[in-house]
């Protein structure tokens, strides 16, 4: 197959662009070189900026599309209709936030309003992914395929929502480990994901596909990461303790919520069926800590803590109230 991926030099494009390179089907990535050039090897490469510069993909054809960088709707709407002579079909990846708690269970948001800005924050983030999913879907009716994937983790991840706990524990020392570890916990290898998405292209299937990682919790993640390196000793905090020294879940101790969300605990039946497989927790864990290692951590990462920060939350909370 020839495929297109729009983006495919970050993280989940990235590990659909490897998956499809290593299942021998031909890529061309379309991105706008902020992040360098060659990043994938074996792929061809166009420079452009699609909101706005798709003009640079005229009079190409592919098997497919794949949409990984998509979070506006005007621009995915744009990339949708330009490309629908181009492609026999278009994957968008889109996201579990497009699922909001209505009591006590997990429904779309409602699509029938536009979201009427395009300023991507953590409460327009889901409602502008499923308009996203609909421009799509106007385009390419049952030739659109949407995945949503939930917390995507593993090798290359510049978020550092799961290389903090690998590096904070290869690192040794105490770690700040906040005291929430039932907490249930879904993750996805990035290369499961992009293994699961180029299967859905080969099938040239049809439909919307939650894909999610093993049932699991923070707990295990938290094993997982102290096994690389049994000498780092966690010192357990509570939410109270935390707050008095002013360390918040999510923010500066990724991965955790204060709540039992039921968005860890997604059951994707339909991306079973379709082929998704998912490799173990452990895996993951030894292979982002094999790339911490080889690269380190990315600089000025959005989640996290820096290692003196830690030390004065740990000095703080020995100190007492």
């Amino acid at each position: 197959m020839d495929i297109l991926i729009l983006g495919g030099t970050v993280f989940v494009g990235r590990g659909v662009a490897e998956a499809a390179l290593a299942r021998n089907h031909r890529v061309t990535l379309f991105h706008r070189g902020s992040k360098g050039t060659g990043i994938v090897p074996g792929a061809d490469e166009i420079l452009g900026d699609r909101d706005g510069g798709l003009d640079a993909l005229k009079g190409r054809k592919w098997d497919a599309v794949v949409d990984a960088c998509g979070y506006v709707p005007r621009v995915v709407g744009a990339s949708a209709r330009s490309l629908r002579e181009s492609a026999d079909r278009y994957l968008f990846v889109s996201t579990i936030s497009v699922y909001e708690e209505r009591d006590g269970e997990l429904r779309e948001f409602p699509v029938e309003a536009p979201v009427g800005i395009e300023e991507i924050t953590g409460e327009t983030y889901g409602p502008l992914k499923i308009e996203c999913e609909r421009e799509v879907l106007a385009a390419w009716g049952d030739k659109g395929t949407i995945v949503r994937p939930g917390l995507v983790y593993g090798p290359h991840d510049p978020t550092n929502r799961f290389p903090y706990w690998v590096g904070r524990f290869l690192h040794g020392g105490e770690v700040l480990v906040p005291d929430v570890l039932d907490n249930p916990l879904q993750q996805i290898d990035a290369r499961d994901l992009g293994n699961f998405i180029v299967l859905l292209l080969e099938k040239d299937l049809p439909g919307t596909y939650d894909a999610v990682g093993e049932p699991s919790t923070f707990g295990e993640t938290i094993a997982a990461c102290h096994e690389l390196n049994l000498g780092a000793l966690p010192v357990y905090a509570d939410a109270e303790a935390l707050e008095k020294v002013s360390v918040t879940y999510w923010q500066d101790l990724p991965l955790v919520t204060g709540e039992l969300s039921p968005m860890m605990s997604i059951h994707p039946e339909a991306a079973l069926a379709a082929g998704l497989e998912r490799r173990s927790l452990k895996e993951t864990t030894q292979d982002t800590a094999a790339w911490i290692q080889e690269t380190g951590i990315p600089e000025n990462p959005r989640y996290g803590m820096s290692r003196e920060r830690e030390r004065e939350a740990l000095q703080a909370l020995r100190a007492g109230p």
